[in-house]
């Protein structure tokens, strides 16, 4: 029974984050309290949204044409096709469709949407990829002074998600056989707690297969999401943790050389579109068309640049995605992805001060270990191998949507020098892949939204450089008084400790777009 609670209590971590959900094809089919709450406005609302709605009326009264700002999304792929995302989604219109050439000579062929980094010329992609950690160790490099914790840390990972896998195949078993009973005795199909109602019975195994179904439903248990885990399961078994695994052969390319360059695909949907497109629909979904949800920013274009598989991301493609969407025209980089270990730094380094000096800001998730990023570094980061501080990087944590203890998403990485504040993270609704929606939570969504606020912002103060904006909207940021301590988030301590929200970050506030937009009508004004 210990091993079969522990099974559910990984279950119900696991639906916690959210981080795979079903998709449905309306968000009608979703609760509605969960519905574009990071656009509203605490004062008005008592929600800790980003005060979307708000700054739009701070615009009209300004009656002013913003530019538009090119936001290029390096994810997981994005749907371009999708309902909620049409007119938002950036054209190279130096370069003829489908024609085989590099109509633009910018070193890729028929990138008319961006860029996929993980696939072949011949329409090829990856869909997943070996963690960090595991390339060390099947590379065996005598002189990576990462490889013997990288032996540890995967011989320690595997036991344990072996562990876990055995501990929820004995409770899968458990469960069908619960169901079984009621079916064989009763005839009724047991899939959730509402069918337990029709069961009614003095069988003595009948009753205990009752007890146990809803004792199992009451914890959060859903047969959706035991078959999510047993996929994510299957995912680090067979692909992140395997040794064996090697999907860079299909790429073709020199992964330890940052100038083999040709490689990839026009192809910017790829296999696995959901955490792309999610992320694109915080940005630039279409607002006030009476379908999906409303996006942030209205003046935007999203370039899909494709680099992120499931499993960990490769420093080069990073480095590539960057270089790729500041000399394609992107005036803002998203970045919501991470990994532990970063072995060619200085390429991703290198990257984000070209975008620096091109005056490209970039927005990165602080990530969803619950950890202190100040004491354990989470990659890429913008502090740079010499210690000293990207000027063009903003690095976000996330937030709930009530203004309590809890504000912190339990999940949320923090840190007080190298986190500069957080923005909406958890039950965010939003567009998801194959023209779907999905509710989602994690740093991933808290990222998009502070893209989002500093694309508006930009839009309207176009000379607004990164420098100016990482400042505006850290100084900007919502700052409450109560509670006057949170929960400390974390994933692994049962007792949670308290602590000031200021600490958590660099600004001590979460992301305010009416704030920012009254900051940067102050600045330009006051020159």
């Amino acid at each position: 029974m210990k091993q079969i609670t522990k099974a559910i209590a990984l279950l119900t971590s696991f639906l916690h984050l959210s981080l795979i959900n079903a998709q449905v094809s309306s968000t009608s089919e979703l609760d509605s309290k969960y519905l574009n709450w990071y656009n509203k406005d605490y004062e008005t609302t008592n929600i800790t949204g980003a005060s979307i709605n708000k700054a739009y009326k701070f615009i009209d009264s300004k009656d002013r044409t913003g530019k538009t700002v090119i936001v290029a999304v390096i994810d997981s792929g994005v749907d371009i096709e999708h309902e909620d995302l049409k007119g938002k989604i950036w054209l190279n219109e130096d370069e003829v469709p489908a024609n085989g050439i590099d109509d633009d000579n910018n070193g890729y062929v028929d990138d008319m949407h961006g860029w996929n980094f993980l696939g072949n010329a011949k329409g090829e992609n990856i869909k997943y990829e070996n963690l960090e950690y595991t390339i060390f160790v099947k590379e065996n490099d005598s002189k990576n002074p990462h490889l013997q914790a990288a032996k540890n840390r995967l011989s320690k990972e595997l036991a344990n998600r072996k562990q876990d896998r055995a501990n929820i195949d004995k409770f899968q078993k458990m469960y069908i056989k619960a169901k079984s009973v009621i079916q064989e005795k009763l005839g009724i199909h047991i899939s959730s707690a509402a069918d337990l109602k029709q069961v009614d019975s003095t069988d003595e195994k009948v009753l205990a297969s009752k007890n146990f179904l809803a004792e199992r439903y009451g914890m959060g248990f859903t047969e959706e999401g035991l078959k999510n885990m047993i996929s994510r399961s299957d995912e680090y078994l067979k692909y992140m943790l395997n040794v064996d695994f090697n999907p860079r052969e299909i790429i073709g390319d020199d992964p330890k050389n940052i100038r083999d360059k040709n490689y990839g695909n026009p192809d910017v949907i790829g296999p696995r579109s959901n955490h792309g497109t999610s992320s694109a629909g915080v940005i630039a979904a279409i607002r006030d068309n009476d379908i999906g949800i409303d996006g942030i920013a209205t003046n935007v274009k999203i370039m899909c640049i494709r680099a992120i598989p499931k499993g960990d991301e490769r420093d080069k493609d990073v480095a590539l995605s960057i270089y790729y969407a500041v000399d394609n025209g992107a005036d803002i980089i998203n970045m919501s992805f991470g990994k532990d270990f970063s072995p060619e730094k200085k390429w991703v380094d290198d990257a984000v001060k070209y975008a620096s000096q091109k005056g490209v800001l970039i927005v990165h998730a602080s990530g969803n270990s619950g950890d202190n990023i100040d004491a354990s570094e989470r990659y890429p980061s913008g502090r740079y191998l010499d210690q000293s501080e990207a000027s063009n990087w903003l690095n976000v944590g996330a937030t709930a949507m009530q203004l309590d203890k809890e504000v912190a998403a339990i999940f949320s990485n923090y840190g007080k020098k190298h986190v500069d504040l957080f923005a909406p993270g958890v039950n965010i609704i939003s567009t998801d892949s194959t023209n779907n929606y999905g509710k989602h939570s994690g740093t991933s969504l808290a990222a998009p939204v502070v893209t989002g606020v500093a694309a508006l912002v930009l839009s309207y103060y176009p000379n607004l450089q990164p420098v100016d904006l990482v400042d505006i909207l850290k100084t900007s940021a919502f700052q409450f008084k109560k509670p006057r301590k949170v929960l400390i988030p974390t994933l692994t301590n049962k007792k949670r400790k308290k602590i000031k929200f200021s600490q958590l970050s660099v600004s001590g506030g979460i992301v305010n777009a009416y704030n920012a937009l009254l900051e940067a009508e102050r600045r330009i004004t006051s020159k």
